[in-house]
Formats: structure tokens, C-alpha cells, sequence
């Protein structure tokens, strides 16, 4: 019984550790993602994307109305990262969610973005990827913005100051 249960706790801290290695991998684009805006490299950012991704953004117009823009490639999102811009585009995230279904992913996260040093909006960023060729690529991102109500943590906020 001893041994039954030794080798439970075994299985359980293996189990464990792909899970950990699989949460790495699948968080591996987002980063590149984020790197990429931070150093202003669109061809960084593209690296993260399969080939036909889309992307969408949830917010309110100034009469405070829901809006839903969809971007079906990835194009203006590329040039924008891409044209020469002053300021240093940072986005840190927390509280990320990883779902997982074989070769299928999903990441949901909080953020917050930060033109330099100026709080610029917050949101939730809802990443879907697909395992392709032993690598994962986001095939769609969505996110919501807001300026108000936002609740970064301290230690997010701090960086910035």
C-alpha cells in the first residue's frame, strides 16, 4: 500500500512538472509578443502569430456605448508597432488562466498598458493559440480597454513611476 502510494505522489509531481513545462510553452508567444512591442519590432511580434491571425477589442465609445472592432489580419497591428514611435510600449500582465485541450489553448489575462512611464488603459487580454509543429502561435487575440477602474497591482504600477 505504501508503494502504491509512493508512486501516486510520484506520478502526481510528474504530472505536475509537464503541466509547468506546457504552461511555459504555451506562454512563450505572448511574451515574444510583448518583448516585440517593448522594442518596438514588428518582426518579433509577427513571430508570436500564425500566418492568419485576427485580433479584436472591446470598449466604449465616448457615449460610453460597447464598441467591438475586429482586425482580420494582423497587418495595421504590425506597422503599428513597427513605424518609429518616442514613447516605449510596455504591457505587464497578471493573473493569467491557462486552458489547454490538446493541440488548443487558451490564455486569459489582465493588463495594463503603458506608454513609457504613463498609464495609457487596462484590460483583459484573451489569447487563443494552436500547437503547430511542436510550437505554439496565437491564432486570435482579443481584449477589452478601459481607462477607469482599473486595478493593477502596486507592484505593476510601481515600475512605472
Amino acid at each position: 500500500m505504501k508503494l502504491i502510494a509512493l508512486l501516486f505522489l510520484c506520478f502526481v509531481g510528474v504530472a505536475q512538472a509537464q503541466t509547468d513545462q506546457e504552461g511555459i510553452a504555451i506562454m512563450k508567444p505572448i511574451t515574444t509578443l510583448f518583448k516585440g512591442m517593448n522594442l518596438g519590432d514588428s518582426a518579433i511580434v509577427h513571430s508570436a502569430f500564425t500566418a492568419d491571425a485576427t485580433m479584436a477589442s472591446i470598449g466604449k465609445d465616448k457615449a460610453g456605448k460597447v464598441t467591438l472592432r475586429r482586425e482580420s489580419s494582423l497587418s495595421g497591428f504590425l506597422k503599428a508597432v513597427g513605424t518609429p514611435h518616442k514613447e516605449i510600449w510596455s504591457e505587464p500582465i497578471w493573473d493569467a488562466r491557462i486552458d489547454v485541450d490538446g493541440d488548443f489553448a487558451q490564455v486569459w489575462t489582465k493588463y495594463a498598458f503603458y506608454r513609457d512611464k504613463k498609464f495609457n488603459h487596462c484590460g483583459v487580454d484573451a489569447f487563443q493559440l494552436v500547437k503547430q509543429n511542436g510550437e505554439w502561435k496565437i491564432f486570435h487575440l482579443a481584449d477589452t480597454r478601459q481607462t477607469e477602474n482599473c486595478d493593477v497591482p502596486q507592484s505593476i504600477s510601481d515600475q512605472f513611476k
